[in-house]
């Protein structure tokens, strides 16, 4: 093996603190494959060393949830023995570099984390970041991100319902493609990572190993530089096929008794799936690197290790079932290998050609990972921006159509047009909604999803937009009529050693406690990637927020379509026109700045019960969230969703702020509703306290905003969705 010298121990992202600590926990110096371990183990990545300290202020239980934080994925309680197991994670670095492979693989690997506990998988989602239109690189990344989501989705059979896609010059240096997927288990087989007993054996399934993406774990935990494309060899190659075989051969072995613990080969591979099974056993573990089946020749046992090669998973069985597993991968037509033993000497020892090549303690390294609490800076809320402050646009109508088909707001049907959002035939509610609504399979009963954050809050105010990211998730999932229960996180921040970083990252982390725990709203599951950034230059705060809730009765749900003529339009909550950090102020008057709407958690929660209430109680016709843009936005989505026209008229009130501000501001905590007749729904509103009050009725082939000319619906459709096509020059169907 090489020699371990200072060159090379940077080499591995490892500080010379890091390295003396190496040193004494081993009491000498490590070979090239230890130290490889070690600088896999201990990145941020895998470690969370500059995140676990605030990770853990967390609310991370309620009575429904099951598992949190520590597995592969989070596990709640739905109710007739069924758990839902969710989880999102980030393939950042990787899908900037090669964006098809890069996208692909992160989905595929969330896939793994979801039935390696035991779950089928029945949705995947997507909260996709991208540079400016404009800059050269960002039409080639979206549409290999998109490609490789889709291939790899549609090919494993799992439906892509929903997500996000937004454009920022500040994601120019570096893209996010954040996955998340959703999966529905038996309480009573639900399958952990904690291995036990000694002298049970260790196999190996699925792929074989092979060169592709060793230190991919490294390379996530650091910085790009100059020539980050150089770095493709450190990102994974997917099969998709191999997955569905591999999903279906796991599922087929977990329903027997054979099972003590399973893992997959996700980032750092071999290492920290063994290293992580054997420390939550309090065991140790023998690898006899000359079993593990490789498609290379000549692969070095600090290859076999560190590669992460895809659709790889490692299992402990008990004794005596080794022939009834191999019999079920062998008929998927997959690798099956004993690749060695559970011991009770509390370390790894890894032998190949009849040598020890490594001998490293497990608790130690996988339990004594450095812990940091990085200088930060608490980062100042952006001043507030008076509504008066900002100027009217001369026609309310043509505001609207701008936004309407800005990168940020115009229609994703591209994106959604190449994912299989159908296949498995449970997508109830689709793409182009608050939340994707899958059927709980042979039931009249579903699970709502949604992703969400807005960015521009976080970088205005990281408190106050963390709180606003877990807030509008809520709003999503009641806007469909679901019982929101838990979140998993995706938190996408440049370099913590920067103190202003760190500082959007603990602002953000405590914005979303307080919502959490504000909204009983739990957080079961995450990742973080860290060091998004390029030459110096953050990504702006990106902490995503995947959610998921339940709808009892499909009879109760919501859409965001208009239904019917002669209805009335109601929105619930306060609106005081908050412009700042707004779409309107950046795409409409060309500015950048003020504080964006404060979050009042008691109203949100107040006025999401209520709306829920009003679906559940059947009592509404159509639901949408106010969000990005504002009143005006939401209802235009709402009448091209249900083909229908509508009139907005403001409400003869004296506190209403200015026009522009009551159309576009975005305050938070707010609903628009249709119904047959608003005044049960004002009673009703009165009663509870709720803000509420008339706007508009539905009807016509136009959307009559009052400043404007009328917009017909085939006008605003053609600005709506004809951005992304003409963008990736691609021929209109319109």
């Amino acid at each position: 093996m090489s020699e371990v010298t200072p060159e090379v121990i940077a080499e591995h992202g490892l500080s010379g603190e890091e390295y003396e600590r190496i040193l004494g926990i081993l009491g000498r110096a490590p070979n090239l494959l230890e130290l490889g371990i070690f600088s896999v183990m201990w990145s941020e990545h895998c470690s969370y060393k500059s995140s676990k300290v605030w990770l853990k202020t967390l609310p991370t239980t309620a009575p429904w949830v099951i598992h949190g934080p520590g597995e592969n994925a989070g596990v709640v309680d739905i109710g007739e023995g069924l758990a839902a197991i969710f989880k999102m994670e980030s393939h950042n670095h990787p899908s900037f570099i090669e964006p098809y492979q890069g996208a692909a693989t992160g989905v595929g690997g969330i896939l793994r984390d979801v039935f390696t506990m035991g779950a089928r998988p029945v949705a995947n989602l997507n909260a996709l970041r991208f540079g400016d239109p404009s800059h050269p690189k960002t039409r080639h990344l979206l549409a290999g991100v998109v490609e490789g989501i889709g291939g790899y989705g549609n090919c494993v059979g799992v439906p892509t319902v929903g997500g996000e896609v937004n454009f920022d010059a500040g994601y120019n240096g570096n893209i996010l493609v954040n996955a998340m997927t959703v999966g529905i288990a038996r309480q009573d087989r639900i399958f952990t990572s904690q291995a036990s007993g000694i002298g049970n054996p260790v196999v190996y399934v699925g792929s074989k190993t092979g060169r592709d993406g060793i230190h991919g774990a490294t390379m996530a935990s650091a910085e790009f530089g100059e020539g980050a494309e150089e770095k493709r060899p450190t990102v994974q190659v997917g099969d998709p096929f191999t997955e569905k075989l591999l999903i279906e051969a796991c599922l087929e072995l977990m329903a027997t008794d054979a099972i003590v613990a399973i893992q997959d080969m996700g980032a750092a591979g071999l290492t920290s799936s063994s290293f992580e099974m054997a420390s939550k056993g309090g065991l140790g573990v023998e690898l006899d690197l000359d079993c593990v089946p490789c498609r290379e020749d000549g692969m070095t046992p600090y290859e076999m290790m560190l590669s992460e090669s895809q659709e790889r998973m490692v299992i402990v069985l008990k004794p005596g079932r080794e022939d009834l597993a191999q019999g079920i991968f062998e008929k998927w037509d997959l690798d099956f290998a004993i690749i060695g033993h559970l011991t009770g000497s509390g370390r790894m020892i890894l032998k190949m050609h009849g040598e020890t090549v490594g001998d490293l303690p497990i608790d130690p390294l996988a339990q004594a990972a450095p812990e940091y609490r990085r200088p930060y800076e608490d980062m100042p809320e952006a001043p507030f921006l008076a509504p008066s402050a900002v100027p009217a646009p001369a026609d309310t109508s043509a505001a609207l159509l701008q936004l309407l088909a800005c990168p940020d707001l115009c229609s994703r049907r591209w994106v959604w047009d190449q994912y299989d959002h159908m296949v498995m035939a449970d997508t109830v509610g689709r793409p182009g909604g608050d939340a994707a609504v899958v059927r709980i399979h042979g039931t009249k009963r579903a699970l709502a999803i949604t992703t969400d954050c807005t960015p521009r809050y976080c970088q205005a105010a990281p408190r106050t937009g963390g709180a606003q990211a877990v807030a509008e998730a809520w709003r999503n999932l009641t806007a469909v009529g679901a019982r929101p229960l838990a979140v998993t996180d995706n938190l996408n921040f440049g370099n913590p050693e920067r103190p202003e970083v760190m500082g959007q990252f603990v602002g953000c982390i405590q914005g979303i406690g307080e919502a959490c725990r504000a909204l009983d709203f739990p957080v079961v599951s995450g990742n973080v990637s860290l060091y998004n950034e390029t030459n110096g230059k953050a990504i702006p705060p990106t902490p995503a927020i995947g959610a998921v809730g339940l709808i009892e009765t499909l009879d109760r749900t919501a859409t965001i379509a208009l239904k019917a003529p002669g209805e009335d339009i109601v929105l619930i909550g306060a609106t005081e026109g908050h412009l700042g950090a707004s779409l309107y102020l950046r795409e409409v008057a060309g500015r950048r700045e003020g504080a964006p709407p404060p979050v009042d958690l008691a109203a949100e929660r107040r006025n999401g019960d209520f709306v829920r209430g009003l679906i559940q109680g059947g009592q509404i016709t159509a639901c949408h969230d106010l969000s990005d843009g504002g009143l005006a936005v939401a209802l235009a989505e709402m009448a091209l969703a249900g083909k229908l026209g509508a009139t907005l008229t403001p409400p003869e009130d004296p506190g209403l702020p200015p026009l522009h501000a009551w159309l576009f501001g975005e305050d938070q905590a707010r609903y628009l509703i249709a119904a047959a007749s608003a005044d049960l729904v004002l009673e009703a509103a009165r009663a509870a306290g709720v803000p509420a009050a008339k706007v508009g009725t539905t009807g016509g082939d136009a959307l009559t905003l009052p400043g404007g000319a009328p917009i017909y619906l085939n006008d605003l459709r053609s600005a709506h969705e004809n951005w992304l096509p003409v963008y990736m020059g691609e021929s209109l169907g319109n």
